[in-house]
């Protein structure tokens, strides 16, 4: 990336890596989010009691912005993908547990009522009634942390990753290659419209059973 003499700077032949890295943390944080976020979500909205335990500690961390968390995130992982990972799972975790939440507590109750009448055991009523019923919550928490995942990577590779399109943008400011500055910013909002994409495509895929029905199904 950089040429020998300190001042010309050669960045050919680096998107592709860069761009690999990027995409690495973010698909890695953001399935550690939603692998715990949509899970907590569930257990929250279902369980009252678990409610009360869980969640005023989770609404303490919530305001915090994840950015504050670099240093400590610096400390406890040093100067390399971990510290980027962690940070994307605190700025997409919270979008994912609270539309979790919002979708389990919504879930109409005469469903579960019927449910119940003729036999279903609360673990069957979770399954067949209330986390589908929570998918179209679950999903739009998945897109607004997608999101968030990009971001939160780009701004953790300007600081704590010697890498990524982060890494390059900042990287490519020092040395005032502009040009530059703007391509990785194109970069980043193509693969995060990218990203955004293959969700809604899943989206699509498992709630096919709105289609006709509602006006995303119409528009899908």
């Amino acid at each position: 990336m950089f040429g020998t003499d300190g001042s010309t700077q050669t960045y050919s032949g680096t998107w592709v890596i860069a761009a690999f890295w990027s995409t690495l943390r973010v698909f890695a944080g953001f399935a550690i989010a939603a692998a715990l976020g949509i899970g907590l979500g569930i257990a929250i909205g279902w369980s009252r009691r678990f409610e009360i335990i869980v969640e005023p500690t989770l609404q303490v961390l919530r305001p915090i912005p994840p950015v504050s968390w670099i240093p400590l995130a610096i400390v406890w992982f040093g100067i390399a993908n971990k510290p980027a990972i962690f940070l994307v799972f605190l700025g997409t975790f919270f979008p994912i547990l609270l539309n979790t939440i919002h979708g389990v507590k919504t879930c109409d109750r005469m469903l579960i009522r019927a449910g119940a009448m003729v036999g279903g055991t609360p673990r069957q009523l979770l399954r067949h009634i209330v986390f589908p019923a929570a998918l179209p919550d679950i999903f739009a928490g998945l897109r607004i942390g997608i999101g968030s995942a990009w971001m939160l990577t780009v701004t953790a590779e300007m600081v704590a990753v010697k890498s990524g399109l982060g890494y390059t943008l900042w990287d490519s400011y020092y040395f005032m290659r502009y040009d530059i500055v703007i391509a990785a910013m194109i970069s980043i909002g193509l693969l995060g419209y990218g990203s955004d994409f293959l969700v809604r495509k899943v989206m699509a895929r498992v709630l096919h059973w709105q289609h006709g029905t509602t006006l995303q199904g119409e528009q899908g």
